[in-house]
């Protein structure tokens, strides 16, 4: 299996980065994967030239197939102006619109305040609905404060346990020769949820249950 891991951080060492890596680290104590990790800083100026140019120069090119290769993408974003940074919605810009369909993300995001914690709900996850991707249900926001507490360790576990189980789909059905009808499940939930409604159980006991946006819409309604 290969993890890509896209980290948007600008400086070195940065927060967005050490996210990105325990994010990764807690992904693979549940599955075998082969991670790459994709700096946008390394690539910022090939970015700006394939935007203008419409060609990718080598490097960039190799990250842009590198995450429409990969079985499970983590992206980390630090927050700009309450919003991903554009160094991060540059390079989402370029990728092919096919690319990212049906593959689990993970998203991430680093902040120096707690009052952003929600851009992973109204600006990362969004963004990822729009290109199709099966959005895991954890998203991780990371304050200044939040390092070295307990609840972000917490958060980190069950978002990489979440990841790890749908891109190692043997691991929920527990047999082997399950693996492709188990891929082509979690891929077509993956697809309805882009459209018609939302994961709501990511227990391998229950499996995948989505609900329609109109059956919660009535029930909300009911209440």
């Amino acid at each position: 299996m290969k993890l890509v891991v896209v980290s948007a951080g600008l400086s070195s060492p940065s927060s967005t980065r050490l996210l990105a890596d325990r994010l990764t680290a807690a992904t693979l104590r549940h599955t075998d994967a082969e991670p790459e990790v994709i700096e946008l800083r390394d690539l910022a100026t090939q970015i700006a030239q394939h935007l203008v140019t419409g060609f990718p120069p080598a490097h960039l090119a190799a990250a842009l197939d590198a995450v429409a290769a990969a079985d499970g993408l983590i992206a980390v974003t630090p927050v700009f102006a309450a919003s991903y940074s554009g160094l991060f919605k540059s390079f989402f810009d370029l990728i092919d619109q096919d690319a990212l369909t049906g593959k689990p993300v993970l998203l991430g995001a680093t902040g120096g305040t707690p009052r952003h914690s929600l851009v992973t709900e109204h600006a990362l996850r969004p963004l990822f609905t729009h290109l199709r991707a099966l959005v895991l249900p954890t998203a991780v926001y990371a304050a200044s404060q939040d390092w070295g507490q307990e609840g972000l360790a917490q958060r980190i576990s069950r978002a990489g346990a979440e990841l790890a189980r749908f891109t190692t789909p043997t691991a929920a059905h527990g047999k082997a020769e399950d693996t492709a009808h188990a891929t082509d499940h979690a891929t077509a939930h993956g697809t309805v949820r882009a459209t018609a409604g939302a994961i709501t159980s990511v227990d391998p006991a229950d499996g995948l249950a989505v609900v329609p946006f109109a059956q919660r819409l009535a029930a909300l309604n009911a209440e």
